[in-house]
């Protein structure tokens, strides 16, 4: 389902260019977020001694595609597109830890996915540094998916 968002600018009609380097996907409103203040609230609540590096994992999956949502789903932050991405598993207190619902189904290689179950991959992060080494890797996770679902 496609649904237009009408934004009044001073452009003319028809006169949207693409700028490079910006992730794919519909452009929330001038201003508006797409922080879902429900995970605000969870994560405000949340006692957890990787706080600040789940945070920041969160603010390179929203940035990764523009179509990516977040929710509060099984009760921890979940990201979607056309279909669950991933979720934190917050109950893992050494790493933040992402479960990918359907990460076998993720189209390309993928190395830093790891698990063998049919479906579910996990990718985890112990610290900031490897985070910031390996943000490539989940950004190229969450655009494989949004591509794929996209079809």
């Amino acid at each position: 389902m496609v649904r237009e968002v009408f934004v009044a600018t001073n452009k003319k009609p028809g006169s949207a260019q693409r700028q490079k380097g910006r992730t794919p996907g519909p452009r929330p409103a001038s201003g508006q977020s797409r922080k879902n203040p429900a995970v605000d609230a969870w994560i405000e609540g949340l006692d957890h001694p990787l706080k600040p590096l789940m945070l920041k994992v969160r603010r390179v999956i929203l940035a990764s595609d523009r179509r990516v949502t977040e929710s509060v789903k099984w009760s921890t932050p979940t990201y979607s597109y056309n279909g669950d991405i991933a979720s934190f598993i917050p109950q893992a207190k050494s790493f933040v830890s992402l479960m990918f619902h359907r990460g076998s189904e993720i189209p390309g290689r993928h190395p830093r996915l790891e698990g063998d179950a049919r479906l579910a991959r996990t990718m985890r992060f112990a610290s900031a540094e490897e985070l910031k080494k390996h943000t490539p890797d989940l950004q190229k996770v969450i655009r494989a998916w949004c591509e794929f679902k996209s079809k």
